[in-house]
């Protein structure tokens, strides 16, 4: 019996905007020094401290829109060309999954790239600008101009004229002068550049105060999924194909019905370790070369170590993350075999083997449903997927179909909203 589920959303979100910083090492643990800065510039400026957290929590994710490397790269320019892109993707994205556990993030990354532009800024479309995202845009660019080749203490000078300099053009001046006073203190600047990140965040206690049940954590799974999937169209909604399908074969099996919520919370994060691989490599127009493959193999044990750091989620990291393990023992990273294998692993491996034979790849086009079918009773015959679970699977065959289907179909919906931004 497994009890309600309990999860910190701050643990999900740390996790999660770390796993972000795979994309583009050159980012490694660019989203938390943002974060760690913006809520110290929000505190300064005498914000109430629901504010401040969720500007920590808006910081943390605030390029969730940057799909590609070459997006990552182009947030490393001071000056951006088209900022408002991948903000707005964000936005979308959040908008789109019905997070609304910490409301006012969404609209905070919307327009977290906003200028001032001498009080303009104060509002888009009619709308008003959140304060935070003046703070985050102002926070961004800092942690930009931070070279970490150079030691700290002799930067911030040079950096404080830089923003200064842009006050009313680019930046909100009573951001920039809550800015300039905190810059006179050296700890703002080795806490911005500390590799201590973590102990530096639970010190300041601005994490949100919020546990998610069961509801909450399937839509921030949602979330997550989404970013994980839209690096490439060929992707997009993978990981609603495999939530849909692992859960209902779940209930199949007998699971209770939190427990097949468990399962398609697993489904939209079984590939969160698929940001630490490169998109040229996702997205090669032709088989992986033996190197190749051993990069893309990668990715589960990505997933296990980036979801084994959020406690209360270890059921779930094990269906999750092990879902490339085979009955025979010839799978990976683990080389787990039969009965030492979950059985919510191994539904999850027959969901994921069924639902990405369906899909049009680079290197090949999606089979049919009853094509797929075959391949993994074949597969079942070798021993590589459970034999009972595919079973349940053929007999089922027509409803898990559609169910597969209708859910991606879905999915494609909220990924066409986003993708015209992308064009």
């Amino acid at each position: 019996m497994i009890g309600n589920i309990r999860i910190k959303l701050s643990d999900l979100i740390l996790s999660f905007s770390k796993a972000l910083d795979f994309i583009n090492p050159a980012m490694m643990s660019h989203h938390i020094r943002v974060a760690i800065i913006a809520s110290e510039i929000a505190r300064h400026y005498g914000m109430p401290h629901n504010e401040v957290a969720n500007i920590f929590v808006a910081s943390t994710l605030h390029d969730i829109g940057a799909f590609s490397l070459k997006d990552r790269l182009t947030t490393l320019d001071f000056e951006i060309k088209n900022p408002q892109s991948h903000a707005e993707k964000g936005y979308l994205i959040l908008k789109n999954t019905g997070f609304d556990l910490l409301p006012d993030v969404a609209k905070i990354i919307r327009y977290h790239h906003m200028p001032w532009a001498d009080g303009r800024g104060a509002y888009f479309e009619g709308e008003e600008v959140h304060i935070g995202s003046h703070i985050i845009h102002l926070s961004d660019r800092i942690e930009v101009l931070i070279d970490r080749q150079k030691y700290i203490l002799n930067q911030g000078r040079e950096i404080s004229d830089i923003i200064k300099a842009k006050a009313g053009s680019m930046f909100m001046p009573d951001v920039v002068k809550a800015f300039e006073e905190l810059s006179q203190k050296e700890y703002f600047w080795l806490d911005a550049a500390s590799p201590e990140v973590d102990q530096i965040i639970y010190d300041r206690n601005v994490l949100p105060d919020v546990e998610l049940n069961a509801e909450g954590l399937l839509k921030t799974a949602r979330l997550f999924s989404h970013i994980i999937d839209y690096r490439s169209r060929f992707t997009a909604v993978h990981s609603a194909g495999v939530s849909a399908v692992a859960a209902l074969l779940a209930q199949m099996a007998g699971f209770s019905d939190l427990e097949c919520e468990m399962m398609r919370i697993a489904g939209y994060l079984h590939d969160i370790g698929k940001l630490a691989i490169p998109s040229e490599i996702i997205e090669k127009p032709a088989r992986l070369s033996d190197e190749e493959f051993n990069v893309m193999k990668s990715h589960v044990y990505h997933s296990y170590r980036i979801l084994e750091a959020i406690s209360g989620l270890e059921i779930i990291n094990t269906w999750a993350s092990f879902h490339h393990e085979r009955m025979d023992g010839g799978g990976y990273p683990f080389h787990i075999r039969g009965n030492e294998l979950p059985i919510g692993s191994r539904i999850m491996a027959v969901a994921d083997v069924f639902t990405a034979i369906t899909e049009d790849r680079p290197y090949r086009k999606g089979m049919s449903g009853e094509n797929a079918l075959k391949v993994i009773e074949d597969m079942a015959k070798n021993n590589s997927l459970d034999k009972s679970i595919v079973d349940l699977a053929s007999t089922y065959f027509r409803h898990l179909d559609y169910v597969r289907i209708e859910a991606q179909l879905r999915a494609g919906e909220e990924y066409a909203a986003v993708k015209g931004l992308m064009e």
